[in-house]
């Protein structure tokens, strides 16, 4: 009898589920996605998988007639129609927070970041910390704005971390609950200027041309927003202002003194020229490449360079060895794993006549695995090596292993980068979230991925109507639309609280 009456229910389902998502659930993996992400990210939905096949066997019915009943009644057997019809309201209500969610993230939280007076706050902040870029481990002037601006609002830090970085801390106001973490790295490049306007870099041969000026303000734009909703908070935001995240590894010593023992969940983002305001990207699982710099020396005999034969060449050793080393991707590796070995510096003598007795090069090796790396790694030692004993000459190899330590893969966490995903889909609209391709690139933000669940997301400041043809990043000619300030300010701290709720 019981089986009787639960089996009615199962035909409400559909007309509680929004027609804008039943075009979309077509399959048993597409129903899987929207029950345990679009509804479960947003904190709504805890399904264990017993539920989950439940739904899918009675919505799928249609398609999969004689595995579904099988399946329904096994279920069934273990759900009374009390039980059922609970659930069934819940998700009503859920779907009915969902609408309302997407209201107040578009609404408030980006209502509020483009509010005028929020908006020239944020413009303020980046053309100070601009026009006073700082290199790695040496930002003491953007940590002591970082630090005076979170006094004013009253968020609590702890500095110095890892010499220049700060890690402030926004407690829900019930106490407890999980930790999560927003990340912006501070540190410029070692670049002139090569934009003329009025902010530009006042520090001679240094640049923000990789944006960190807007990230460290996007997210003190955060801070505001958070602070002002603390209360609202169902545990506990971390925000790292990082230092040194070019080539310096800031993150791995901001995790190596214990400053986010604890961690849940992390989330970061980097502008991306490439994309307009308003567009995010990023991508599930393996984004961005894992990286390792080396430096080589091949040491000969030098000579006249009209007597070679009394000479032993260093920089014919050095060419082959340049040449051999592009058969690691050609010849070593799967060719649908993505891997680049790239020699960027040589050098050998300064005298035309004269063979000299070394030469160095180097560059850098990326692969889109840890496993791939390490692998490069090795052979790059072993090649260079066995290259100058084939022509009489000695190499000493050094990967920088301390001073440049390598970065690993970006590797994004699923359920984290589903969570992201729709919190950026609820803010800006689905079309203006997109499916970013695999870079081989390399952030150090990988090793807090390693750590926590992870999302790392682009988030874009092109403008074609009010811009020339963007520069990419790393160059002197980089510039962006600072309407990606209040955008960004508001994506993180929307991350921050649906994560909590």
């Amino acid at each position: 009898m019981a089986t009787d009456e639960a089996e009615d229910v199962p035909s409400a389902i559909p007309r509680l589920i929004p027609s804008v998502f039943q075009k979309k659930i077509q399959t048993q993996e597409n129903l899987s996605y929207f029950l345990s992400h679009k509804l479960n990210r947003f904190g709504m939905l805890k399904l264990n998988r017993g539920i989950l096949i439940f739904f899918q066997s009675y919505m799928l019915r249609d398609s999969q007639q004689s595995l579904n009943r099988a399946r329904g009644r096994a279920l069934m057997a273990s759900f009374t129609p009390k039980l059922v019809a609970l659930f069934l309201l819940l998700l009503f209500s859920h779907l009915t927070t969902l609408s309302s969610a997407t209201s107040t993230l578009r609404d408030d939280l980006l209502g509020a970041a483009r509010a005028p007076s929020f908006v020239s706050w944020l413009r303020g902040l980046r053309r100070r910390i601009h026009q006073h870029p700082e290199l790695a481990f040496q930002e003491h002037r953007t940590s002591e704005l970082v630090r005076a601006e979170l006094d004013a609002l009253g968020v609590s830090y702890v500095w110095p971390v890892a010499w220049t970085g700060v890690v402030a801390t926004i407690a829900g106001g019930g106490g407890g609950g999980p930790v999560v973490a927003l990340r912006a790295d501070m540190d410029a490049l070692p670049l002139q200027e090569l934009v003329d306007w009025e902010y530009k870099s006042l520090e001679t041969g240094k640049m923000h041309a990789c944006g960190h000026d807007a990230h460290v303000t996007m997210l003190l734009g955060a801070a505001k927003l958070l602070q002002y909703r603390k209360k609202d908070l169902k545990g506990t935001v971390k925000l790292v202002f990082q230092p040194a995240e070019e080539s310096y590894a800031g993150a791995y010593y901001i995790l190596e003194e214990g400053a986010l023992d604890g961690l849940e969940a992390i989330f970061g983002l980097h502008v991306s020229p490439h994309l307009p305001v308003g567009v995010v990207a990023s991508r599930p699982g393996p984004f961005l490449a894992a990286s390792a710099r080396f430096s080589a020396t091949v040491a000969g005999k030098g000579g006249h360079a009209g007597g070679p034969h009394d000479a032993v060449d260093p920089i014919i050793a050095a060419c082959s060895t340049v040449l051999s080393l592009q058969q690691l991707v050609a010849r070593e590796t799967d060719p649908l794993e993505a891997a680049v070995v790239s020699v960027t510096l040589l050098r050998g003598g300064d005298v035309y006549n004269v063979i000299p007795g070394s030469a160095t090069f180097g560059g850098t090796v990326r692969s889109m695995t840890d496993e791939g790396l390490a692998y490069l790694m090795k052979r790059v030692k072993e090649i260079i090596e066995g290259q100058a004993i084939v022509h009489r000459c000695a190499a000493t190899v050094d990967f920088m292993e301390e001073e440049l330590r390598p970065y690993p893969a970006t590797v994004n966490d699923e359920g984290m980068y589903a969570h992201a995903k729709a919190v950026a889909e609820a803010m800006l609209g689905e079309a203006n979230v997109k499916t970013a391709p695999q870079s081989m690139g390399a952030e150090d933000f990988a090793f807090y991925a390693q750590r926590a669940a992870g999302a790392f997301f682009f988030i874009g400041v092109g403008n074609e109507t009010s811009m020339d043809r963007a520069s990419p990043v790393h160059s002197p000619h980089f510039v962006m639309d600072e309407e990606v300030l209040p955008i960004g300010a508001a994506f993180h701290a929307s991350v921050a609280i649906e994560y909590l709720k």
